[in-house]
């Protein structure tokens, strides 16, 4: 039979030494590893006590946001849901009535928001898409639950904090030190 490349080489079969059949230097090099991690610095953290750094382009939760005036930011165009892969964002739009205008920036606003966030891959595009800079992802990670409702968050679990009724809540959630 003729081999398909010139790169065979024939096996060496002699006999292994007594050296070589303890082990023993094989042994050595693997204590010797194990030695070395020892002194190396522990990859671990101890977790409620100390909080993992992120890099600064990590994306987090969403948040939708308000601008100076509380006033919610979504006027409820859907870039944010049309530019979405994932097709993890629903909305459904309503109009401002008389009185309402210290809650809407605008006369359009999302009366119903939800991001599922089974779907969401943390891409950012909802982010750039948004006119208004009405959503954005937080450094704030998606925490574990027992149920798939509880991964759907709705407007209410998104929309960040009154900066003029609840300014201390405002400022935890821009990431501020109050």
């Amino acid at each position: 039979m003729q081999a398909l490349t010139n790169k065979a080489q024939a096996v060496n079969r002699k006999p292994m030494t007594l050296l070589e059949r303890l082990y023993l230097i094989n042994i050595i090099k693997g204590m010797l590893i194990t030695f070395s991690h020892m002194f190396k610095k522990q990859p671990t953290i101890r977790y409620p006590e100390q909080k993992r750094e992120f890099s600064p382009v990590f994306r987090g939760l969403h948040v939708l946001n308000r601008d100076e005036e509380g006033r919610e930011r979504c006027t409820a165009c859907g870039l944010c849901a049309v530019a979405c892969p994932a097709e993890a964002i629903t909305m459904e739009a309503a109009e401002r009535v008389e009185g309402e205008e210290q809650l809407y920036r605008e006369e359009k606003y999302a009366a119903k928001y939800e991001i599922n966030m089974l779907r969401c891959i943390f891409c950012g595009l909802c982010e750039d898409a948004c006119p208004k800079d009405a959503i954005y992802l937080s450094e704030t990670f998606a925490p574990a639950n027992y149920t798939r409702k509880g991964f759907i968050y709705g407007k209410s679990d998104l929309l960040i904090p009154n900066p003029l009724t609840e300014a201390s809540a405002f400022a935890e959630a821009k990431g501020v030190e109050a």
